[in-house]
């Protein structure tokens, strides 16, 4: 048995814990954050040679903050309720001393002295960071698979290569195998919330504006958005609170009101009004994830939730084909100038996604930005009456990466959450019989986000919670030394 699993048998340190309760552990000196951040250090050095979630960890640097965090906690207390918690960062976002490079090898000339707006939050509210997580190259893709960098197991499956989803691939890795009690995404078009789903954790795609996004790798600004991936939504809503907030590097947080996630997140749905999906925008979905979904629809409605039908103005393949042209127009200007130098050392999938956006005018942008405003009123007016909508977080289960067609997008519910400027919360409903688990989207209004939760947190109570461990078997598996091809 592995040292790893030693641990916890001997109880010393649960790691699978919510990060909420690693944090109240903390203060109240049943454990200290030091013995926390060696023990998910042990773990990323046994297990992570196989699962791929960490570009690097941090390692001395984690152990130095952890134990400077504990002796301010003995001297003038605690932050915050995370205090002392570790956290993994998506690759995206600049680490002061540390290289950006997400999930390329073609940037080479980011070596931040400042980190992201986001870090510096998170460390202002007592956390410190274990280390860069592995991404899709770029954050250019659904199914989490990097060519040029390797592509992060999912722990679900550990005897068949699955994708783990994406951009955020690692980062949903980590939480789920145990590696991090919580992690930071970002979300374009699903980013977070198809790994979350994917891997079994809670992930959110907050309201654009909320979180500022000073010191992250930019692949569409007016659809990228900063969120956080956890084994729990009252840890999700913890994070909220300490990411969400002004950001002099983002205009568009400028105006952005307050949202309080803690207030309301134990209040119930009593008389909440849902809307569902006509058959047809679902006519894709596996037939096990609708059973699970229909299942979980069940739960709202004794949690005293009220369904009702909604037809959305455009096809979801409408959305996405909109959103798409608007992700590569923009990711041109941002990214465009890697290509012509990146040759072989940048993923030709990622490539061309990115040159789609050379062929795009600038009075055919300016054409798809009018669609989208119009796109969304439209929605807003069908969503009339109602509180949120419910969808299934993907539509198929996560394929073994040998099946994977670059030229196809994962079959999900992602891109038109953020193509009309919604919050979406993404939560496990359940596994099939192999142990892959699927998911439920609670989208809700721009800057409803605390709803979302709300809703999420009614739906975690009823299900006993959502965290579940990998197996002793698992992580046995996750050990063994054999690193996955992409």
């Amino acid at each position: 048995m592995s040292r790893v699993a030693d641990r916890r048998e001997a109880g010393a340190l649960d790691l699978w814990s919510p990060a909420e309760a690693l944090g109240l552990a903390i203060a109240k000196g049943e454990t200290s954050s030091a013995e926390v951040t060696q023990g998910y250090l042990d773990r990323i050095a046994e297990l992570d040679t196989k699962l791929l979630a960490f570009t690097y960890a941090f390692g001395e640097q984690a152990l130095k903050a952890a134990r400077q965090l504990d002796r301010e906690l003995a001297f003038d207390g605690a932050r915050g309720p995370l205090h002392g918690v570790p956290i993994a960062i998506k690759d995206l976002f600049d680490c002061a001393g540390h290289p950006t490079r997400a999930g390329s090898r073609v940037l080479t000339d980011r070596n931040p002295t400042v980190s992201a707006h986001v870090v510096r939050r998170l460390e202002r509210a007592g956390m410190l960071v274990l280390g860069k997580t592995q991404m899709v190259e770029f954050g250019f893709g659904g199914w989490g698979t990097n060519a040029i960098a390797g592509t992060p197991w999912n722990p679900r499956d550990m005897d068949l290569h699955r994708v783990p989803g994406g951009s955020s691939s690692g980062s949903a890795v980590a939480v789920a195998a145990g590696l991090a009690p919580a992690a930071l995404g970002t979300d374009t078009g699903g980013s977070i919330r198809t790994p979350a789903c994917w891997c079994g954790v809670v992930g959110m795609k907050t309201s654009h504006g909320l979180v500022g996004r000073s010191g992250i790798v930019p692949l569409c600004p007016s659809q990228d958005t900063v969120g956080p991936l956890a084994r729990s939504v009252r840890d999700i809503a913890l994070l909220l609170n300490a990411l969400a907030g002004p950001d002099t590097g983002d205009p568009a947080t400028k105006h952005a009101p307050r949202v309080d996630p803690l207030t309301d997140i134990e209040q119930g749905i009593t008389d909440l009004r849902f809307g569902i999906l006509h058959d047809d925008d679902l006519a894709r979905v596996d037939p096990e994830i609708r059973t699970l979904f229909d299942t979980a629809l069940d739960e709202i409605e004794r949690l005293g939730g009220r369904l009702q039908p909604l037809r959305l103005p455009l096809s979801i393949d409408a959305y996405l084909g909109m959103g798409g042209d608007i992700m590569s127009a923009e990711s041109y200007r941002h990214l465009g100038s890697y290509l012509e130098s990146a040759n072989e050392r940048m993923d030709p999938a990622i490539r061309a996604r990115i040159a789609r956006g050379r062929d795009i005018t600038e009075s055919e942008y300016l054409s798809l930005l009018e669609d989208r405003g119009s796109a969304q009123t439209a929605f807003l007016d069908a969503f009339q009456g109602l509180d949120a909508l419910l969808v299934p977080g993907c539509h198929q289960w996560p394929i073994p990466v040998s099946e994977v067609d670059e030229d196809e997008h994962p079959n999900t519910s992602g891109r038109f959450v953020n193509f009309l400027d919604l919050a979406s919360l993404s939560v496990p409903i359940g596994r099939n019989p192999d142990g892959l688990p699927a998911g439920m989207q609670i989208v809700v209004r721009r800057f409803d986000d605390a709803l979302a939760l709300r809703v999420g947190r009614a739906f975690e109570r009823t299900r006993g919670g959502f965290v579940v461990p990998i197996s002793e078997p698992q992580a046995e598996q996750c050990g063994k030394a054999t690193t996955p091809k992409s």
